[in-house]
């Protein structure tokens, strides 16, 4: 009796976790489904008194892409760039030092560790301003190179994740290659890196989304320069008080074709994703 007493507990209780997960992901998913509809919506409004679009068209992507004010693929293109480029750069900074606090034993080696534990604490926008002085100082404001530098300068602080997975890594494996002759540069990027697949994706996908999503960083540093605009600034315009009315429906095209490139490589590469979280144990 008491064994189907538990059991009738657990299974109530499972029941009520499945329907509170149900729940959150209907709430979840609906501006998402809104967004969407209101991509295909004829009615060219910004404010509706209904969810459901009463016609459909694809006029809004169509302008989208050929409207002569708003250069979405231009803006497109700097986003593209700027996070393909923050990508190799902030993994490549992230990776190396990572290994360098898992493998090597140094004076301030855990000082630095504790420095980049507390700067990590603070919100990067809290030094936006020091930032946009120090390009300006050297003349690289409104560029695009200022913002890959930005965005991979703080990947040196964010390599605990990394460091973690690479802890994993029996060492025993390093100690072997170097009785075979090998150094620490070949070891890390002929044994370890090999051995960190997922971990590598993981850190490349954060890296890859964060410039993607950004709108303060870019904003601050590309002012008014339109040709270098990213998408988020780009959209963000559209939704300005002159434009809202008559762009919103493009605003909603522009930016499910934004959401389409990175959610396409979140699900090809999710199962790496969720391993590099979890840093899994290598046997």
């Amino acid at each position: 009796m008491r064994t189907m007493s538990m059991k009738s507990r657990k299974k109530a209780t499972n029941t009520l976790v499945y329907i509170i997960l149900t729940v959150l992901s209907i709430i979840w998913l609906f501006p998402i489904l809104w967004i969407v509809l209101t991509s295909f919506r004829a009615e060219g409004t910004a404010n509706v008194p209904y969810f459901i679009p009463k016609s459909y068209t694809l006029k809004n992507y169509v302008s989208l892409f050929t409207n002569p004010i708003f250069n979405f693929k231009r803006w497109f293109l700097n986003t593209f760039l700027v996070a393909t480029g923050s990508c190799l750069l902030s993994t490549f900074i992230n990776v190396s030092v990572a290994y360098v606090m898992s493998r090597l034993r140094f004076k301030l080696r855990r000082t630095y560790m504790n420095l980049a534990l507390v700067l990590g604490m603070f919100p990067g926008f809290m030094s936006m301003i020091a930032i946009y002085y120090v390009l300006k100082s050297i003349g690289l404001t409104q560029s695009l190179i200022a913002l890959v530098l930005v965005y991979s300068a703080g990947a040196a602080t964010t390599f605990y994740i990394t460091k973690g997975f690479f802890d994993t890594i029996s060492r025993e494996v390093d100690e072997a290659a170097r009785i075979d002759g090998a150094t620490n540069a070949q070891v890390f990027t002929q044994i370890v890196l090999p051995l960190s697949k997922p971990i590598l994706i993981y850190t490349a996908l954060q890296a890859f989304i964060s410039p993607w999503m950004d709108f303060i960083t870019a904003k601050m540093i590309m002012g008014d320069n339109y040709d270098k605009y990213t998408v988020a600034i780009g959209l963000w315009y559209l939704t300005e008080k002159e434009n809202i009315e008559q762009y919103f429906t493009m605003f909603a095209a522009g930016s499910v074709c934004i959401a389409i490139p990175i959610t396409i490589l979140f699900i090809w590469l999710q199962k790496y994703y969720v391993s590099g979280i979890t840093s899994g144990s290598i046997k």
